[in-house]
């Protein structure tokens, strides 16, 4: 398969992120622990979001007690964004209409996509135009370069995955097991 028919593929899966990510087997996933340090937020964030179908896990969700959820790369990268936008004061709900404009535009290039906000709406520019209009209107007061997000999802799995787990017991997990000591 070439690497455009891939990316077509991606497409018209309806992926939410497909241009520009590298090529991974759809079948790997990371554990909820890895995601969360990957994406910069804690397991019990994870969790809660996966629960309220904010960032659900696209290789495998939880199927009941002692499965466990894995999630893709594009799972992570959106966690990643969600946390920057919580990072910059945007309400979960605004966040969560983001996300579902993300999925329902069909983008293609994210080195190209730039989420910009004026504090209280998020709005999705595909060009430099379109943020230039957006500034110049006075709304946009911040913008966050999806790709550069795409590559510091990257770097840091690479890090997790070249780095040693000593246990590899998630957050929740871990706590649970000091209580009962």
């Amino acid at each position: 398969m070439t690497d455009s028919s891939r990316s077509d593929e991606r497409y018209d899966l309806g992926l939410l992120f497909t241009d520009g990510l590298p090529d991974l087997d759809d079948e790997a996933g990371y554990r909820g622990a890895v995601a969360a340090r990957a994406a910069g937020i804690s397991y019990r964030q994870l969790d809660y979001w996966a629960r309220t179908q904010l960032v659900e896990p696209t290789v495998r969700g939880a199927a009941g007690s002692g499965t466990q959820r894995l999630y893709g790369f594009r799972d992570i990268l959106v966690l990643k964004l969600v946390k920057r936008l919580l990072d910059t004061g945007i309400s979960l709900q605004q966040i969560r209409t983001a996300v579902e404009q993300l999925r329902e535009s069909g983008v293609h290039d994210l080195a190209q996509t730039t989420l910009m906000s004026d504090g209280a709406s998020v709005y999705l520019c595909t060009s430099d135009d379109e943020v230039i209009d957006l500034v110049s209107r006075g709304q946009g007061v911040f913008g966050i370069a999806v790709g550069k997000v795409l590559r510091e999802v990257e770097t840091e799995l690479i890090d997790l995955d070249a780095s040693p787990t000593a246990d590899p017991k998630d957050e929740l997990a871990a706590r649970r097991a000091t209580r009962a000591s």
